[in-house]
């Protein structure tokens, strides 16, 4: 059954959000990935508002109830991702405001942190390290099998497995990105049904086509991109959050990143948990949120 949800009118995008705890409090924006939605944060969600946070938490471009506006591309380049939670703060008139993300949603938050560090509060990132954005970065051979999905969805054959197969292929993922968890066959039908969204293919292919150089990106970032180029420092105080057993993006791909941050940095790694961390271990993942967010 759907979930009641708000809209927020951006730029380019109507943004459909959840929202709990007091509209009074500090607010946090949690963002999710790839393939994934807001369900994803239900085990986290009630804990940070028991703590006294307006939690916020969007559909991303392309997923749910989110639609983009008349006339604008399909991107689903990083940088877009990024702009989108300021233009969504900005809708809901947050002068300052924390962001939580996991796989795209982590990409986001450091984008936006990067940005705009004079209003986001603090980060929190979980399964991604920053400054993994670049094409030209070194892979070992290992990540780059983990990888396979993006190179993957740059041919004929995974843009059809996309469009024709969506779910079965976001499924392959789930059951592959967790080696010690499996999500029941609910967990997974409700959160894939945000992939019936109508650009959800287009941005989905974009993304990973664009982060590797196979697609232009929408002109309209340009400035944004310039922003990002040779990854800048982030100078918020930044918790990044990996799961040891994440078969996605490995362990290693999130350590010794402490030179891309002026700020307070801290990185915990949770044995056993792979690469939903707020899925397979919320409480210990709410607790750790919880605490970073009250320091800042």
């Amino acid at each position: 059954m759907p979930r009641p949800f708000h809209l927020a009118t951006t730029p380019r995008l109507r943004i459909a959000y959840e929202e709990h705890g007091p509209r009074d409090a500090p607010a946090a924006i949690l963002l999710h990935g790839w393939p994934d939605d807001v369900r994803t944060w239900d085990g986290v969600v009630p804990d940070l508002a028991a703590r006294g946070r307006r939690v916020i938490v969007p559909y991303l471009r392309g997923f749910g109830p989110t639609r983009l506006r008349s006339g604008v591309a399909r991107s689903g380049q990083l940088a877009a991702l990024g702009q989108d939670v300021l233009d969504l703060a900005d809708a809901l008139g947050l002068p300052a405001f924390a962001v939580v993300g996991h796989d795209w949603g982590a990409r986001a938050a450091y984008i936006a942190a990067a940005l705009a560090p004079e209003r986001v509060t603090c980060c929190v990132a979980l399964s991604v390290g920053w400054g993994t954005n670049d094409p030209n970065q070194a892979l070992p051979f290992a990540q780059a099998r983990n990888y396979w999905y993006h190179w993957y969805m740059a041919l004929d054959r995974g843009e059809k497995a996309v469009r024709d197969d969506g779910a079965a292929f976001a499924r392959c993922m789930w059951d592959t990105w967790s080696p010690g968890w499996r999500a029941d066959d609910r967990e997974f039908a409700e959160t894939a049904a945000s992939f019936d969204n109508p650009d959800w293919a287009d941005v989905v292919l974009h993304s990973y086509r664009h982060r590797w150089g196979h697609a232009e990106g929408d002109p309209s970032y340009a400035a944004v991109e310039e922003r990002l180029a040779g990854t800048p420092a982030i100078r918020v105080p930044t918790l990044v959050i990996h799961g040891a057993a994440d078969a996605c993006n490995a362990p290693a791909t999130s350590m010794n990143r402490e030179r891309f941050f002026t700020g307070p940095y801290e990185r915990v790694e949770l044995g056993g948990v792979g690469h939903f961390p707020q899925r397979e271990a919320p409480v210990e993942v709410a607790a750790a949120i919880g605490r970073w967010l009250a320091r800042y």
